[in-house]
């Protein structure tokens, strides 16, 4: 058969040869699966169902302490709840087992609790959390996804007892959720407080350092650049002023001291035998020649130097005249009292005009030294700024850091104090566990199923096989197949029944209408 093209005639009657083979199996491996499943020991599941309220207050006025993902949650209560710590205390008051078989209940209920979170939206991923065991979960990806709460399932062998474990993991579950809000919100409000009060003693030091650089480089500030300008341009305008008034002090000096000069001169000589009226003379010519020359040239003109050279020499000779007289000069000392009142008037003019010239020397000296002051000021101007700056950024980032700490924490406040009135997000249990009363394994009519499934497989599989291995020729198309020559005539085959038959009392073979397999049991002749 394997040498030629098998035709919808050929499968058909595999199947008829081949029936029992597949009906065999077919038909024992569900009984065998059910009654298998009596070999394991029943194992009954108590379920309860915990419902998630969502927070109370809205969200626009306080935001929740807590953000994490809500299967995430779930499975760290799940594993929080099976730790020894929490587990004990509740095995012992239900006193389900001996003390010395606590540590076996624990591991039990670790390997027999499960979570399984209740989506709502259409296409969601369920998520399960198994103690001890991770299957494939997937949480929703939309925003829009709610899971109003989940599942707790428990298993045992006894339904009483699993009833028990499952009420009190459900409660267990809801008072650990609870407790994990609180403490993360007292907890986040803790940790803000000591962050707060962290960045207040930093923003206090830099206000101290920005504090003691102002102090420090009062005036010198960026802020005071302008106004120092300014005052270094008044201070300008004062010292030029200040200096043209004592040169028309210095000037207004010189001209009185020669007017004395000349008018002592003159006094003295109508005082005195000697009369150098000449030379006095030529003295106040020259004196106020000097004067229109420095008006109009400066010192270095040869006009001047000339005429001050003149006066030189004139002045030397009075004074040579003024030595010979000077003994007469010392005993007229208190004569002086008696000068002319225009003598004594131009010795006050000159001792005015001394006192202005000490006046506005001492102005000059003053206004000098703010100016270098305020040049000082502006040359290290940029330098001041710059760490000024880098203070003032500084000390802008502290204050901000501060606030948005200030915010969080009373944000964390607000929470905390939602959490303690109960306010945020609860789990109340919505159907407490029941009383099993049919075994959730082994599943008879699943393994009966499964039994089915597998003696069919397994017939089909058989049959398959005992075909392909058998080598017989059955029909026409197989003995041309096999020896590759024309077939010229067939021999049906007579077994004993048709040999008797055909020897009855008419001497007829009676006609016999083909049998399913009588073609499979034709001789064939060449």
């Amino acid at each position: 058969m394997s040498a030629r093209e098998l035709t919808m005639d050929d499968y058909l009657a595999m199947v008829r040869r081949r029936l029992k083979v597949i009906l065999v199996p077919m038909f024992i491996a569900p009984l065998a699966g059910f009654l298998i499943s009596y070999a394991f020991s029943p194992r009954y599941s108590s379920q309860s169902m915990v419902l998630v309220e969502s927070q109370k207050v809205p969200t626009n006025y306080v935001q929740p302490v807590i953000t994490a993902d809500f299967t995430q949650r779930i499975q760290t209560l799940s594993q929080q709840v099976l730790s020894a710590s929490r587990l004990r205390p509740v095995i012992q008051s239900l006193a389900l087992v001996k003390p010395e078989e606590e540590g076996k209940l624990m591991g039990e209920i670790r390997q027999n609790m499960s979570v399984t979170p209740v989506i709502t939206a259409v296409g969601a991923a369920s998520s399960t959390t198994t103690s001890g065991k991770k299957k494939k979960s997937g949480s929703s990806s939309s925003g829009g996804t709610a899971m109003p709460g989940f599942y707790i399932n428990y298993m045992d062998s006894d339904p009483k007892r699993a009833q028990k474990i499952c009420n009190a993991l459900t409660s267990l579950i809801v008072d650990e959720n609870l407790r994990s809000r609180a403490e993360v919100a007292k907890g986040t409000t803790d940790f803000l407080s000591r962050q707060v009060d962290d960045a207040k003693r930093a923003l206090d030091e830099q206000d101290a350092k920005l504090a003691a650089f102002k102090k420090q480089y009062l005036g010198q500030l960026p802020s005071d650049m302008d106004s120092n300008l300014k005052m270094l341009s008044a201070l300008n305008s004062q010292l030029d002023a200040s200096t043209q008034n004592l040169s028309r002090a210095q000037q207004d000096k010189t001209y009185a001291e020669s007017i004395l000069a000349q008018q002592l001169a003159a006094w003295k000589s109508s005082q005195s035998a000697t009369n150098p009226q000449t030379l006095e003379q030529q003295l106040s010519a020259l004196q106020a020649q000097l004067i229109q020359l420095e008006a109009r040239y400066t010192d270095d003109h040869p006009d001047v130097i000339k005429t001050k050279a003149d006066i030189a020499k004139v002045q030397s000779k009075l004074d040579e005249i003024n030595r010979q007289a000077s003994n007469a000069t010392q005993a007229n000392d208190k004569a002086s009292a008696n000068e002319p009142p225009e003598i004594r008037q131009l010795r006050g003019q000159i001792h005015q005009y001394q006192s202005v010239i000490e006046q506005t020397a001492q102005d000059q000296k003053r206004l000098q030294a703010q100016i270098n002051v305020y040049q000082g000021r502006t040359a290290m101007s940029p330098g001041i700024e710059e760490q000024y700056k880098q203070l003032s950024r500084d000390y802008d980032g502290a204050q901000a850091f501060y606030r948005d700490l200030l915010t969080k924490k009373s944000s964390a406040e607000l929470g905390n104090n939602m959490e303690n009135q109960q306010q945020g997000e609860q789990m109340e249990i919505l159907s407490a566990a029941g009383m099993p009363t049919d075994p959730s394994f082994p599943n008879r009519p699943l393994l009966a199923g499964a039994g089915f499934g597998v003696g069919l497989g397994l017939g089909i599989l058989l049959a398959i096989w005992l075909e392909f291995s058998d080598r017989s020729i059955r029909s026409e198309k197989d003995v041309a197949a096999a020896m590759d020559l024309p077939m010229l005539i067939s021999v049906p085959w007579l077994g004993p029944e048709e040999v008797e038959v055909s020897r009855n009392g008419n001497g007829k073979r009676p006609f016999w209408g083909r049998s399913q397999d009588s073609h499979d049991r034709e001789k064939v002749g060449v």
